[in-house]
């Protein structure tokens, strides 16, 4: 393992139990915590939440790319976010095939054709890569997906870095110990919705984390909560059902709901079809955006973050439309993507379709979806493909070039799973947030990092989806 950890260290069984042990009470005592799948509703009984036993090598050099590049995305973000036209073209084909993106679409309109009731924008994204590597032996840093909803483990990943410089030191690896950053997204994602909250200028209203039904990952969200909290922001948990039960507007359209004033909506769910569970939950989320509550995202933000804009922006030109005399920065963005295909009916539709057919394992099948697990890989493009090929249905989806990451040999940490070394993967996120109110940028930072690790034998997948494992990044 290249500058990684020793392999007498990995191999030695005696001591990887030892050290798996150590672990995870180092993780139970840093409060890397989830709900355990039995009862995700009660915090009687808790588990570890996944992690690998040893940090991943990282190079230095991608992931400080990946930083630096992140207030770039955060203001392309929010440029796309405050361009109707724009989304109105990409979206286009993808809302006459795609019915919850065209609900998604419609409650937009809607705000645009009554105006939007709040000049305060709050984005709290995560740009995630993997590290594709060259024939020459060199590592790309490329772009997976831009997530600008309900973006995760900000506040599990801020208590990993202990855990496995704890590890390290007993492993008798002190100076690796060392090399193993600070990282705390879940105080800059807590700085950014404050920043909002002040902004919107009313003591007495509250954030309100929009939550979903089953809630086993809660412990990640209460530690931005209680970054909140320290600043005597008070918060409150509902779901879509409290909202439509107990939500209103005034006449200034101020949102109430459950009797209290809602200064700031911080959305962590609503990102998949299977969160409205009825035509109540869209009227909530209508109530919502209509108010003049600061959204998190806000519909035309959580728009932006689709695979279909995704692979329009990889347009030649188009980024220069959103930077215009700004070379460097639309480098800097660009050098990130990956290759992206449209799967638009007419001729390059159809040559799409013809080049994924021919090569499938060189690409990867994406419909509009998000939360991990969703994707499309190998034989079964095919059989996708050849199922919609002629069918304006292919418009749901989008086409990417495989990113192909180094597998490195690692332990993955699981409640109940078997102790055995793994062929890994990893995927690195960089937390970006921005407030605008009006014309005026008020804060654009880069919060933090997240890495991802799952067995090469899974293809996709999240931490919550029940793949992927929380990692840090061993510089090298």
């Amino acid at each position: 393992m290249a500058q990684g950890i020793p392999e007498k260290i990995m191999m030695n069984t005696a001591l990887v139990e030892e050290l798996a042990d150590v672990a995870k009470d180092a993780a139970l005592l840093q409060g890397v915590l989830m709900r355990i799948q039995e009862t995700p509703n009660s915090s009687e009984l808790v588990t570890y939440a996944p992690f690998t036993l040893f940090p991943t090598p990282v190079p230095k050099a991608v992931f400080l790319q990946a930083l630096a590049v992140q207030t770039h995305y955060n203001t392309l973000v929010d440029k796309i976010s405050q361009d109707p036209d724009f989304l109105q073209e990409s979206l286009a084909s993808t809302i006459s095939v795609d019915d919850f993106t065209a609900r998604l679409f419609k409650i937009h309109q809607q705000i645009l054709k009554e105006g939007r009731s709040q000049s305060i924008v709050l984005g709290l994204n995560r740009s995630d890569y993997m590290l594709d590597q060259g024939e020459d032996g060199s590592s790309s840093l490329k772009q997976i997906e831009i997530n600008t909803f309900a973006a995760s483990f900000g506040g599990l990943s801020s208590r990993t870095p202990d855990i496995h410089r704890h590890v390290l030191k007993v492993a008798g690896q002190l100076e690796d110990s060392q090399r193993i950053l600070d990282n705390n997204p879940a105080v800059g994602l807590a700085r950014a919705i404050a920043k909002a909250w002040e902004l919107y200028g009313s003591e007495r209203a509250i954030v309100m984390f929009l939550v979903e039904d089953s809630q086993r990952n809660i412990f990640d969200q209460r530690y931005i909560e209680n970054e909140l909290w320290k600043r005597n922001i008070p918060t409150t948990r509902k779901r879509f059902d409290d909202v439509y039960k107990t939500g209103s507007l005034d006449q200034d359209k101020k949102l109430f709901v459950d009797g209290n004033e809602v200064a700031v909506v911080y959305f962590r769910c609503g990102y998949m079809p299977q969160n409205y569970t009825s035509e109540q939950t869209w009227d909530a989320r209508l109530l919502m955006e209509r108010s003049q509550a600061v959204k998190c995202p806000d519909i035309s933000t959580h728009l932006a973050g689709t695979k279909k804009v995704q692979q329009v922006l990889a347009r030649p030109g188009v980024l220069e439309k959103f930077f215009p005399d700004q070379p460097q920065v639309v480098e800097q963005i660009r050098a990130t993507f990956a290759g992206l295909y449209t799967l638009d009916m007419g001729p390059e539709g159809d040559k799409t379709v013809a080049m994924a057919l021919a090569a499938p394992d060189r690409f990867v099948l994406k419909p509009q979806r998000e939360g991990g697990g969703n994707n499309i890989y190998g034989s079964e493009i095919c059989q996708v493909l050849e199922g919609v090929k002629e069918s304006t249905e292919r418009m749901a989806y989008i086409l990417m070039d495989k990113v192909h990451p180094t597998p490195i040999h690692n332990y993955l940490l699981r409640r109940d799973a078997p102790l055995k070394i793994t062929n890994c993967l990893s995927e690195l996120g960089a937390f970006g947030t921005y407030v605008r109110q009006g014309e005026d940028m008020v804060l654009n930072e880069c919060v933090g990092h997240l890495l991802r690790t799952k067995s090469s034998q899974h293809s996709d997948g999240g931490v919550a989806a029940g793949v992927a494992v929380l990692d840090n990044p061993l510089l090298v």
